[in-house]
């Protein structure tokens, strides 16, 4: 039950984009403010860290400016806020260690060898740079473009480029096995 859950909430996270464009025209901003409190909020409670609580609360600044106003663009800006969290998450990792992705390399492989916690702080720093492109290009998108491009990149654009990261990252990883186990 609980698998379901953070499932739901991962698809609706995923296509807020695609929700919030939907129902542009359609809703008055000032009552879509409640959909972007509510997914932050379940986001938060299954997270249970302090990190997405923070997200929560500034997803909640968002939707009552949404309301206050009846704007959508702080609506649009939510987007730009969770690449702010993850940097955060990720940039806190470096400095305070193990890395995120050493994190999840250790589930795999508990006895993580040394070149290997190098290779995933490379990889965290990787994922930063990738945070601060996509919230940046986020942002100017909120505030800059039209809501089709918006749209576009944030509810296709940037999934297609995490993908694409995720895939070269993993091409790397095996060559740079592939290469300890050689050498």
């Amino acid at each position: 039950m609980a698998r379901a859950r953070v499932m739901a909430l991962g698809a609706l996270s995923l296509a807020y984009p695609l929700l919030v464009y939907g129902a542009l025209g359609r809703f008055e901003p000032r009552w879509l403010a409640g959909l972007l409190f509510v997914i932050a909020l379940l986001r938060a409670l299954s997270a249970g860290q302090k990190l997405w609580w923070f997200a929560a609360a500034g997803a909640g600044v968002l939707a009552l400016v949404a309301t206050v106003f009846n704007q959508a663009m702080p609506l649009k800006l939510y987007p730009a806020l969770v690449n702010l969290v993850m940097l955060m998450v990720f940039g806190l990792s470096l400095r305070f260690p193990p890395t995120v992705v050493e994190r999840l390399a250790r589930l795999q492989q508990p006895d993580l060898p040394a070149a290997g916690v190098r290779y995933t702080r490379r990889v965290t720093q990787v994922w930063c740079a990738f945070f601060i492109l996509n919230g940046s290009l986020a942002t100017v998108t909120a505030v800059w473009a039209s809501d089709q491009v918006w749209v576009l990149y944030n509810g296709f654009l940037a999934y297609v480029m995490i993908a694409v990261l995720f895939a070269g990252e993993w091409l790397v990883r095996q060559r740079v096995k592939a290469g300890h186990a050689n050498g």
